[in-house]
């Protein structure tokens, strides 16, 4: 993955940020053909193309057919970045959507990941319950709107950005002009 491969080449640190991606969706989802008042031939290219971007980054993607509210998901993944290898938290919720199509809004689905990780779940269950995070996903929210966010990936280093899944070379050249060193400098 590049994220992988920017943090062996660079002096860099990832930290991740929360966007509204859809935040207006209901708990139990959406259809992808409602979201984008498209047909089914048009959802099944769209699949077809995000499957090429995401096997052009060697990542694995489903077939999705619904798109789920994430809020719960985004304010336990800023709990768990706070957790010892928390931070795995990520690339589940990931799989856990954008693989196996489930929902990220469930909470029975996000106990479950944070169970595969070994993070504590009673605690989870309190930050899903609760609104322990919600600042802090608010505040993300609010970065990701000043910085421009209009869709993910974004990466963003110093003052500038690039919006979208953009070849490792597009990245380290954003690294570059930020003046982040190499690891080997």
């Amino acid at each position: 993955m590049r994220i992988d491969r920017i943090q062996e080449n660079y002096n860099v640190a990832i930290n991740f940020v929360q966007f509204p991606l859809h935040p207006e969706t209901p708990v139990e989802g959406r259809t992808l053909e409602q979201l984008f008042n498209a047909s089914p031939a048009d959802i099944a290219q769209k699949n077809e193309h995000m499957k090429g971007l995401m096997d052009a980054e060697g990542l694995p993607y489903g077939k999705r057919t619904h798109t789920y509210n994430s809020r719960k998901a985004q304010e336990l993944a800023k709990w768990a970045d706070t957790q010892t290898n928390g931070n795995k938290i990520h690339d589940a919720l990931f799989r856990a959507y954008f693989v196996d199509s489930l929902n990220v809004a469930d909470k029975a689905v996000l106990l479950g990941v944070c169970k595969k990780l070994g993070l504590d779940e009673e605690a989870a269950s309190e930050v899903i319950d609760g609104t322990s995070y919600s600042d802090a996903v608010d505040a993300d929210w609010q970065k990701s709107r000043a910085y421009g966010v209009t869709g993910v990936p974004t990466y963003v280093v110093g003052q500038a950005g690039i919006v979208g899944a953009q070849p490792y070379e597009a990245i380290e050249q954003l690294l570059q002009q930020a003046g982040v060193t190499t690891r080997d400098a």
